[in-house]
């Protein structure tokens, strides 16, 4: 049997007699593409010739909605890019304000994000690779952790009265300060879904029906990774431990203790293995989040900024300082200064960023979300070039494209 390179070779060999080959849509409304993406394939019979990948068809145009609105009111559309994981977007926002406002937020608060940022990408990774194993046949594994999941939502509502997308976090801080319950249930969280993971690892890690459908599929070489701009665990999985953590700190990042999981072929298993260990990495610094939380001094949840932070509600209806910064901020009398910032986190697919133009007005000037699935699915045609088309599937999935991330 040819090997998938051997394949690809013949594409190009002169000698080799034409093919009549078939065309084939999947998508963009395919069940197992986990959103709307079309992928037209010219195909030799199971095997993948040619790909073309369409997107756009949830473009909603949000960078150009951002640039109408008043810095504040940018969250909601933020939360919807990656749904799955909406409070890392929206810090990262929050965070690029900052910069350009010249913000410094209390140690807690940064522990606060910590803690909701790493939650939310439990989920994330839990999603995708779930998901991978029900792409490869194994829905068992799937319904039994997506439980978890729920749990994080659960943690989501005590905190802000949302789930999917939460709308969580205020430049400066936070709407309000995390209740008891919200520490209850994470610590609850956190001593029963170890048990739940390494569960779930080992039905499919040494599984070798999954083995066979993951190792050497959808493999992308370190220099085709970054050339095309790969971040976040879909470049770890090449074997290049690049992370924003790390690499750029923020949320005081650099006081906490983490490992950088990597792989070695950047195939579909190593994106795997490299979000289920990023899972345990993530467990950690949630619970170092929290013992920093519980070691600083209580009720501080937002900076000290009356240009920017709106007051309590009751003060507003008490206090006339309070009533007018309230109305100032929502009337947007508040102009921001002049200025160019961007600021990336380490979001779960990869480096979100935000290229944040003020010209001194209320909206931002111009606007930009770098966002990772619209990167690296550029790489996807290459990726499945020779493959079968049921390898199309697993390693879409593996790189856990988010529509709403991908459009935006």
């Amino acid at each position: 049997m040819r090997t998938n390179k051997e394949y690809i070779a013949d594409f190009h060999n002169p000698d080799m007699p034409d093919i009549p080959y078939s065309t084939l849509n999947l998508g963009p409304t395919h069940p197992a593409t986990h959103g709307i993406f079309q992928n037209v394939l010219k195909m030799d019979g199971e095997r993948i010739v040619d790909a073309e990948q369409t997107v756009g068809y949830i473009h909603r145009a949000f960078e150009k909605i951002a640039e109408r609105r008043p810095l504040y009111q940018i969250t909601p559309l933020t939360d919807r890019l990656n749904y799955c994981s909406a409070p890392i977007n929206n810090t990262g926002w929050h965070l690029a304000v900052e910069k350009l406002l010249g913000i410094q937020v209390p140690k807690r608060v940064d522990y606060m994000r910590v803690m909701i940022m790493e939650l939310a990408r439990i989920s994330d990774h839990l999603i995708c690779n779930s998901i991978l194993g029900v792409d490869t046949g194994a829905l068992t594994g799937f319904t039994y952790v997506y439980q978890y999941r729920e749990k994080i939502y659960e943690i989501y509502e005590e905190i802000c009265g949302a789930r999917l997308t939460t709308n969580m976090g205020r430049i400066g801080g936070f709407e309000r300060d995390f209740s008891p319950k919200v520490f209850e249930l994470t610590k609850k969280f956190l001593v029963e879904f170890p048990k739940i993971w390494r569960e779930f690892e080992s039905l499919l890690s040494r599984n070798r029906i999954f083995m066979d459908r993951t190792i050497d599929t959808g493999p992308i070489s370190v220099e085709r990774a970054l050339n095309y701009g790969f971040t976040g665990p879909n470049l770890r999985a090449t074997g290049i431990d690049y992370d924003i953590r790390t690499a750029d700190p923020y949320c005081s990042y650099e006081e906490f203790k983490f490992d950088i999981p990597v792989g070695t072929t950047g195939d579909t298993y190593d994106r795997f293995v490299v979000r289920n260990e990023e899972i345990w990495q993530s467990l950690s610094l949630v619970e170092q989040a929290i013992r920093k939380i519980e070691a600083c001094e209580p009720g501080i949840y937002h900076a000290d900024e009356d240009h920017y932070y709106l007051p309590p509600k009751k003060e507003v209806y008490r206090n006339m300082e309070a009533l007018i910064y309230h109305f100032k901020i929502i009337m947007g009398e508040i102009e921001v200064p002049a200025g160019e910032v961007y600021r990336a986190v380490e979001g779960a697919n990869g480096e979100l960023g935000f290229y944040l133009v003020s010209d001194g007005g209320r909206s931002p000037y111009r606007l930009h979300f770098r966002r990772p699935c619209f990167i690296y699915y550029q790489a996807f045609p290459e990726m499945i070039r020779g493959q079968l088309l049921s390898d199309a599937i697993v390693v879409m999935s593996s790189l856990n494209v988010i529509a709403g991330e991908l459009d935006a």
